[in-house]
């Protein structure tokens, strides 16, 4: 019978978990290339306004998720699990499917951003429907005292999407073209709508799995016994008691948690390419390594929070990440420190003849390749000149971009810095499933748990790249600015943790 059993929840957390990782995947495609697509649909004049835009753009998707965790989860606490996050799945493929079919800005102009906004705002509607119904699915489904690890292995979908958005990108960037310049214009000029143009293949693989699951039996007692909420969002956010557990959810765990989770992965690559100006291959590759790595420890900490209890574990990552953050993302800095490059190894120079400005004058653009060594790091600097010649007068508008190459020493201690950081991440992330879970009772479940969540991570996890780099337009004396957002949340997060959350294991809430 045990054997059943168990071989039953396989079948659920793989059934979960696909279609899950796809969502992710879907949802995070668009930060992966992050500076790639603010080339595509926000004015090129001036990239620094251009990459907030798009990352404003990807943080939209976060906000709107609270919104969508209201509705969807409004609706598997009425209709059941298996529906609910059945429609999310196939409002979040189709939103990313047509992504990669929008125009560019040079073709349609402002329209452009405003589709991509609105198709983006889909997404995160629908991601806020489907986590909630996978956590809530798996944990209906496992025994009391092992909900901790059958849950993690749903929390690692979230990082497994990360990495297989990572890996697509970087497997289409060489694929396009044998020599790898002319791969990387095409990936720049109209490959990069590949990755998103292919999910639709998972999302259809995905959706024939989910048609076949069958409904939680724990809510399907409920349904049977005519027990169900009448209006889960009235008992979820009326009810005092309950109120209270959805508040302290979000800021005794749920906040805390989201920031640790997108400063050590989205913002740790974002710092890596735009900060360090490390090589956009390499960025991505380190990333890949360490969650590699990393990830198999979601599904221990998950499971070792069935034995101790989920609080420590979770406020143990979030007082790591406050106490190591600077001193982390600092040794990066160091890493990819070239100040004193002095060994001239190459240059080359490029003139081009553009088009006539007006019926008066013309512009030349001289550009210049220049290729340092300097401590085991290759630096390659493109200084582009462009003169833009009037009747009396002429006007040069430089722009210099610098990209580094780490050699193999340099390369993986940035990965296993990075690696240190998503170990905090699986702290913080493993258990948490389960202990949402067993906050709530069954009949309001899916809507209680998903409030919460998705305001922690949508929200204030989601808006950690925006605020972070943010800050360092704006403080641009002290790269580090921009781990104080994610340091002091983090920590307020941890005060409420450590005095008004109960390391009690409930595993039996089930009305």
């Amino acid at each position: 019978m045990m054997q059943n059993q168990t071989k039953g929840i396989w079948k659920v957390i793989a059934a979960s978990s696909v279609g899950t990782l796809i969502e992710w995947y879907d949802f995070y495609i668009f930060g992966s290339l992050a500076t790639v697509i603010a080339s595509q649909f926000f004015p090129k004049t001036n990239p620094t306004a251009a990459l907030l835009s798009t990352l404003a753009t990807f943080a939209a998707g976060f906000i709107v998720r609270p919104f969508g965790a209201l509705v969807f989860g409004r609706l598997g606490d009425l209709i059941g699990r298996k529906y609910t996050f059945l429609l999310t799945l196939i409002i979040m493929g189709g939103s990313t499917f047509a992504i990669g079919l929008v125009p560019s800005y040079e073709s349609i102009g402002f329209a452009a951003p405003i589709i991509v906004l609105v198709l983006r705002l889909l997404q995160g509607l629908a991601l806020g429907g489907e986590y909630g119904g996978a956590a809530t699915y798996v944990a209906e489904h496992a025994p009391p005292d092992k909900r901790g690890y059958f849950t993690s292995w749903i929390q690692t979908t979230a990082t497994l999407g990360l990495f297989l958005s990572l890996g697509i990108i970087l497997i289409t960037r060489h694929s396009l073209d044998a020599d790898l310049t002319k791969s990387i214009t095409k990936f720049n000029d109209w490959g990069w709508r590949i990755p998103f143009l292919v999910s639709i293949i998972l999302v259809a693989i995905s959706i024939y799995i989910r048609l076949k699951m069958k409904e939680s039996p724990l809510f399907a007692k409920l349904k049977d016994e005519g027990k169900i909420s009448v209006n889960p969002l009235k008992e979820s956010f009326t009810h005092r008691s309950n109120l209270k557990m959805v508040l302290l959810a979000l800021f005794g765990a749920t906040m805390g948690q989201g920031v640790v989770w997108y400063t050590g992965q989205f913002y740790a690559q974002s710092f890596i390419e735009n900060v360090c100006k490390i090589d956009f291959e390499q960025s991505r590759t380190i990333l890949i390594w360490a969650i590699l790595f990393a990830t198999p420890l979601f599904v221990v900490f998950g499971k070792w929070s069935d034995r101790v209890g989920r609080k420590w574990i979770m406020l143990t990552g979030m007082m790591l990440a406050i106490i190591t953050y600077r001193p982390l993302f600092n040794q990066l800095v160091i890493i990819s420190d070239t100040k004193n490059k002095t060994e001239l190894v190459e240059q080359k120079e490029i003139k081009n003849s553009l088009s006539p400005i007006g019926n008066t004058g013309n512009s030349v653009r001289k550009q210049t390749t220049n290729y340092f060594f300097k401590e085991g790091i290759k630096i390659t600097e493109v200084k582009t000149d462009t003169v833009y010649t009037d009747p009396g007068k002429t006007t040069i508008k430089p722009d210099i971009k610098i990209s580094k190459l780490l050699n193999t020493s340099n390369y993986w201690m940035m990965i296993g810095i990075v690696f240190i950081m998503i170990v905090y991440v699986t702290m913080v992330y493993g258990p948490i499933a389960a202990f949402l879970v067993e906050m709530f009772p069954t009949k309001i479940r899916y809507t209680s748990m998903s409030l919460p969540y998705h305001i922690g991570n949508g929200i204030f996890g989601g808006l950690t790249p925006f605020i972070a780099t943010l800050l360092t337009t704006i403080y641009t004396a002290d790269k580090l600015v921009g781990l104080y957002y994610p340091m002091i949340i983090a920590a307020v997060c941890l005060l409420i943790g450590l005095i008004y959350i109960t390391n009690k294991i409930d595993p039996d809430v089930t009305d």
